[in-house]
């Protein structure tokens, strides 16, 4: 029989631009896990497993991380999933907790990048994303941008001429998530910009500016799942946030299909909604508060209809309404999201899952949404594989 699961204890650092700190990754991971075990109220010696998750590194990097948390031999698995990889990390240790395996497991994200958009490590094998980037050429042709903005972006021009969408409203998202990131002191950036200054940022690949793209970053976040007997045991249940529902998809037929919003995973994260939702037996208007993946501002608007927030289509009208920020029906991004906050791939989603946790336990401070009780996490990374989960507040 499936345990319940919940997330007793979360720690983040200050995401960087790469090379703003004299810092490597062991010591990000030693800040980040020192932080969600301090949070938890518990020791390393109380942990039974750790899922570490990065993209950029040896093989054994996940080991070296947490070195410094302690030398228990407890078993460590290393995962690389692309954007993704945090969340994933994430999945595993849930897996491990529902399936009665563990009753404490903790999930490890980190990155030190390198400046600069992303590039190609190995250049003598095959590209794990050469099927997505060969059907958008085909479907919209090639142009000078890098490959992963031009993805998106031409996302965002199907969804302008399937639906109706206008630049503005993408640029509106990016302003948004800038706003929303002054009251984050983990986030990369912390400045607020008029809505003049987004359009006005240099085009990366139309309809995207700089000021509505992720940045790369440097940082480390961590997560510590339990299982209900020792939430109940150590007496944690006043801080427990329970994920009630948690799907990863990958790639399926249609993401092949000429459609630039299915080739960066649409159909994907709409599938890993609806099977989050069913565990969790909710839905999206249940929820207050949503951490996605708005790795560019029109994946956050497509994002907005695969999870339910919007009809196919009609995910603009969210921004016209407001509907996504402080007021409005749900506040999307409180953290800044990735456009602001900053994207380190292995550390995402366990920020992500850090936010919603402090939202649900009413510890945001500044950016607090209010009366939040239900929390949507999503993460997406091509070649590819996306994860929805869904949280509750402590009871």
């Amino acid at each position: 029989m499936s345990q319940k699961t919940f997330v007793i204890g979360v720690g983040m650092t200050k995401f960087e631009k790469p090379g703003a700190r004299d810092w490597d990754y062991p010591g990000m991971a030693l800040e980040s896990g020192t932080k969600a075990l301090e949070d938890a109220g518990i020791t390393y010696d109380d942990v039974e497993q750790a899922i570490v998750g990065y993209c950029y590194g040896e093989s054994t990097s996940g080991q070296r991380a947490v070195y410094g948390l302690g030398l228990t031999g407890l078993p460590v698995v290393n995962v690389n999933n692309n954007c993704s990889t945090g969340s994933t990390a994430l999945y595993m240790a849930r897996q491990a907790v529902r399936g009665g395996l563990a009753d404490c497991v903790l999930a490890l994200g980190f990155e030190k990048m390198e400046r600069g958009s992303l590039g190609v490590k190995y250049t003598d094998r095959t590209n794990p994303i050469d099927r997505h980037v060969e059907q958008m050429v085909q479907a919209r042709g090639w142009e000078g941008a890098p490959p992963a903005p031009q993805m998106f972006g031409n996302a965002g021009r199907e969804h302008m001429e399937r639906y109706g969408s206008e630049p503005d409203h993408y640029a509106w998202i990016g302003w948004k998530n800038h706003r929303h990131s002054v009251n984050n002191p983990y986030a990369q950036f912390q400045d607020e910009y008029s809505l003049e200054d987004i359009k006005a940022a240099k085009v990366i690949h139309e309809p995207l500016t700089k000021l509505q793209c992720s940045p790369t970053s440097d940082g480390s976040a961590c997560a510590i799942v339990a299982s209900e007997r020792f939430v109940d045991e150590r007496g944690l249940a006043e801080r427990a946030v329970e994920i009630a529902g948690q799907a990863m998809v990958t790639d399926m037929r249609s993401t092949f299909e000429p459609s630039p919003i299915k080739i960066v995973g649409y159909d994907m994260s709409r599938e890993a909604a609806r099977r989050a939702y069913e565990e969790a037996q909710t839905g999206p208007q249940e929820a207050q508060v949503v951490e996605l993946h708005d790795c560019f501002s029109s994946n956050e608007l497509i994002t907005y209809e695969a999870l339910g927030l919007a009809e196919e289509g009609e995910g603009h009208r969210l921004v016209d309404e407001q509907a996504v920020t402080y007021g409005g029906r749900w506040v999307v991004n409180p953290s800044g999201g990735l456009i602001s906050k900053g994207h380190p791939l292995g550390a995402t989603g366990l920020a992500q899952c850090s936010e919603l946790t402090w939202q649900l336990r009413g510890q945001a401070d500044a950016r607090q949404v209010s009366d939040a009780r239900v929390g949507i996490q999503h993460n997406i990374g091509l070649g590819g594989a996306a994860v929805v989960s869904v949280y509750r507040a402590p009871r």
